[in-house]
């Protein structure tokens, strides 16, 4: 339709369209906050005005690159419907991270500047050693945990005929919220206390005093109650592993393992040297995601113990120290300090889906 309007008058359509969005925008955005009491009507307005002012914009946008030069329409096209993206990401990923790492080097209150104290508490102060120390062991025990029982699962559901059974079950917990989690194992893990006639509510403490022992408060024993905050890790996020190796191991041709076996190999010869190395590019990238959650971990810990009785992990002192003391600058030395952490896995993890791309 503007292609058949002479050049004058298809960019005087094109200005009067792109001031309309604004507008449209604008207004929409001023009408949202007067209705704040209206919470459904709110709603029902935002879906509406976002899609449909998006889609607007990005009509008028694309118009405008389409009536550019060809020398550079390519590269209009690609800023209309990449840049606003990028401007986004820009605006919410890069700024606040840049303004984390300013007030890093800020007082509590952000006014003073106090170079690297902020980092010195982070590497001397005794909760945050011990926050160092538990991220670790979720790194170690938790990763590897979901790790191998993802690889034992896929490889032993495989070979049953109720493969999808199985798997739906395991898979099951991924459904659930990490909060959601928390709450379902705090009630297995709930102790009572002592006393005359006193019922034990907790499934795991249920379970033990049937069988004579005696109840225990599992999530305020020291160290340990690291572990049994660990396994409700691992049994949200064995089914990911799962899952993703299981898809892996299918993808091995089946003749390659036809002719190990015609060579005499047995299950666990071809196992440990067939499936393993044909999988590991999928096993290292499962690692590192599960890693990186277990650097970040902070649902599990806040909801079953708020960091107390040596559970403290990094992520959970920078929302104390935000929200609680009310320190910026310790908080975003510590989000700074996780950040350095987990960029290094991240282009790792990186590095390896392009490999496997450029190998397919």
């Amino acid at each position: 339709m503007l292609e058949d309007l002479t050049p004058s008058r298809r960019y005087a359509v094109l200005f009067v369209l792109l001031v309309l969005t604004a507008v449209v925008l604008i207004g929409g955005f001023l009408l949202l906050q007067n209705l704040q009491n209206a919470k459904v009507l709110m709603t029902f307005f935002a879906v509406v005005w976002g899609l449909g002012s998006v889609a607007l914009l990005y009509f008028v946008l694309n118009q405008i690159a389409q009536s550019m030069p060809r020398s550079i329409r390519s590269i209009a096209v690609a800023f209309v419907f990449a840049g606003p993206a990028v401007i986004f990401l820009l605006w919410a990923l890069v700024l606040p991270t840049l303004r984390s790492l300013a007030l890093s080097f800020m007082d509590a209150a952000g006014r003073e500047f106090v170079f690297l104290d902020n980092y010195k508490f982070a590497f001397t102060d005794p909760i945050m050693l011990e926050s160092f120390r538990n991220n670790l062991l979720w790194i170690v025990f938790g990763t590897s945990a979901c790790v191998i029982l993802g690889l034992i699962i896929s490889v032993l559901a495989d070979k049953s005929r109720f493969e999808k059974v199985i798997k739906s079950l395991i898979f099951m917990p991924m459904a659930i919220s990490f909060v959601g989690a928390g709450v379902i194992w705090k009630f297995i893990y709930a102790y009572k206390g002592e006393g005359i006639n006193i019922a034990e509510i907790g499934l795991l403490n249920a379970i033990v005093t049937a069988f004579g022992g005696e109840a225990q408060a599992w999530l305020l024993v020291p160290f340990w109650n690291n572990f049994f905050l660990i396994i409700i890790m691992v049994w949200l996020q064995t089914g990911y592993a799962m899952v993703i190796i299981s898809a892996a191991i299918k993808g091995i041709p089946e003749s390659i393992n036809e002719a190990a076996r015609v060579d005499g190999a047995g299950p666990i010869r071809i196992f440990f040297n067939i499936t393993i190395p044909s999988i590991m590019p999928t096993i290292v990238t499962v690692t590192t995601t599960i890693l990186i959650f277990s650097l970040k971990l902070f649902d599990i810990v806040r909801v079953m113990t708020g960091g107390n009785y040596g559970t403290n992990v990094i992520a959970n002192e920078f929302y104390l120290q935000q929200f609680s003391y009310n320190n910026s600058g310790r908080a975003s030395a510590i989000a700074i300090i996780l950040l350095v952490v987990i960029i290094p896995v991240l282009i790792y993890n990186l590095k390896q889906f392009r490999a496997r791309s450029v190998l397919k």
